[in-house]
């Protein structure tokens, strides 16, 4: 399969999706203005000479950027970019605390657990407004809700926006978290594990969502587009304070990514195809029927609405201590600055 491979005339649909939609970096400072400076001879001068960000199957943009190689081209030879592959937010959380990568994409829940649990990063954009987590069961399941998982070993992974969908869901439905067996394990071992038969249920996360659909007929009980907390751009404290320059690129990157999508809709779906290594039918599903990326990447209110509602889910599950501690968190986690000054005309390619 080539990336540039045809797919359906319905990702005409994302086309359409996408145009309905149209502070504290150094903890107290606004970050200063984003551009790199110009050397005697007239060549950009970066203030880094390496760019760790990652890519994952969850964030299409990050697909895309990838793909075109417009970091690559926009920062020239002075500047190495290393990508790194993200397999759940926790896993971007983690390369994120321990510096492994610069930036990095989360679900909002996870960013704000972060946030909360000390990692000193901030969200700087956001890129999609997904409906990537369900409650799947097997085809021959007789599981047909929420309640009835009271007794039973649901796969999720901790840390993650369908971690916190399971969590929601329980809420919702009347079950004790205590009354069910959460198994914490990674996005693609616990479709493996629902498949084969060791948990009864499995809170999902698309591409791989979908794909246990198309391949092994799984059922989506639940869906619940509400219990989903937007995709967060994310970056360190630490780069932000260094490379103000670096990090607004990607921002501009991600709003050219944004346009790129809106035009070239069969394209994107294409690019996850491969990289997740799914069947193109798929892929289409994903980006056409479950992934809005025309948000406004300015991370506010929307956001902020989600995740008040998340974040005292984190005080009952023991995931963090307190909701003093969310509300700081939760107060301290938005930079929009990059995210209000994006200009994608400055990304070459």
């Amino acid at each position: 399969m080539t990336i540039r491979t045809a797919v359906s005339a319905t990702a005409l649909a994302l086309v359409t999706a996408l145009a309905l939609t149209g502070c504290v970096a150094g903890e107290n400072a606004e970050p200063e203005a984003a551009d790199p400076s110009a050397a005697s001879d007239g060549e950009v001068t970066w203030s880094a000479d390496t760019l760790d960000i990652d890519f994952a199957t969850y964030n299409p943009l990050s697909l895309v950027i990838k793909d075109q190689g417009w970091l690559e081209e926009t920062l020239g030879d002075d500047v190495t970019v290393n990508w790194v592959q993200s397999a759940g937010s926790n896993k971007a959380n983690e390369a994120l605390r321990a510096g492994a990568v610069d930036v990095g994409s989360t679900a909002g829940s996870a960013a704000l657990l972060a946030r909360s649990n000390g990692s000193p990063i901030h969200t700087i954009g956001i890129y999609s407004q997904p409906e990537w987590a369900a409650i799947v069961v097997p085809a021959t399941s007789d599981i047909t809700s929420v309640a009835d998982l009271a007794g039973k070993s649901v796969a999720a992974t901790k840390g993650t926006d369908p971690y916190f969908f399971l969590l929601q869901s329980l809420e919702e439905a009347g079950v004790p978290l205590d009354q069910v067996e959460v198994q914490n394990l990674q996005h693609a071992d616990g479709r493996t594990a629902l498949e084969q038969g060791s948990v009864a249920a499995w809170s999902g996360l698309d591409p791989i969502m979908a794909a246990s659909e198309a391949e092994s007929g799984t059922k989506l009980i639940y869906r619940n587009i509400d219990f989903n907390t937007y995709g967060f751009l994310n970056a360190t404290q630490d780069f932000l304070d260094a490379s103000p320059d670096l990090a607004q690129v990607v921002v501009d990157a991600y709003e050219k990514a944004r346009e790129w999508a809106q035009e070239n809709p069969e394209e994107v779906v294409a690019i996850l195809a491969e990289v997740a290594g799914i069947d193109p039918a798929v892929a289409e599903k994903v980006i056409v029927e479950r992934t809005n990326l025309g948000v406004d990447p300015v991370p506010g209110d929307a956001q902020r609405e989600v995740l008040e509602v998340v974040g005292p889910i984190f005080v009952e599950s023991g995931d963090v201590a307190d909701q003093a501690t969310i509300d700081k968190a939760l107060a301290e986690l938005f930079e929009p600055t990059f995210a209000e000054k994006a200009d994608p005309s400055t990304i070459a390619g």
